[in-house]
């Protein structure tokens, strides 16, 4: 027979799912907060002027800048990267956003020579600021599935950087009143 008082089971039920509900909520922010490390940037805020647009980024404890951003209307990761000539997509991304191989070239990269396949970006979007018909590498042997953010895009954009913050701003052309 039991010696336990009825309101001693359901107490204790109620301290286990208690327990659960917080290891699981502490598992969430956790999670939540290792994934805005990686990518402080993860929905790029952006301001409009007169004739610009502006997105500010925020570096990450390695000083890299991160983004959230779109490849031919598809979710990707940016690592911006100003030594890189070319927009640089790992194989396994450029297969996920179904781009095209085009003419192999020769790619000198920090790990010795490789091949990579040139390809074209319909469009490029970080916040508020899209770029259309972009020249991009399709890099066999890039691994990881964050996309390098090279001039080929960049050079499209005015950028500053200051107090760990990079500012990007996409001139417009001036509209004349009609």
């Amino acid at each position: 027979m039991s010696t336990q008082r009825p309101g001693q089971r359901i107490g204790r039920v109620m301290l286990v799912l208690a327990w659960g509900a917080g290891l699981l909520l502490a598992t969430r922010f956790f999670g939540e907060w290792q994934a805005s490390r990686e990518n402080p940037n993860q929905a790029p805020q952006s301001r409009h002027a007169e004739n610009y647009v502006e997105v500010q980024l925020a570096g990450d404890g390695r000083g890299h800048f991160i983004a959230s951003g779109q490849i031919n209307e598809q979710p990707v990761s940016f690592l911006l990267d100003t030594g890189a000539t070319d927009v640089a997509i790992p194989q396994s991304v450029a297969e996920r956003l179904g781009l095209e191989r085009g003419e192999a070239v020769g790619l000198m990269t920090a790990n010795g020579r490789s091949e990579g396949y040139r390809t074209r970006l319909r469009s490029l979007r970080i916040g508020d600021i899209v770029l259309q018909d972009v020249r991009a590498l399709v890099a066999p042997g890039f691994d990881g599935e964050r996309v390098l953010l090279g001039m080929s895009a960049l050079r499209q954009l005015e950028f500053t950087q200051r107090d760990g913050t990079l500012v990007l701003r996409r001139y417009t052309p001036n509209r004349t009143q009609e």
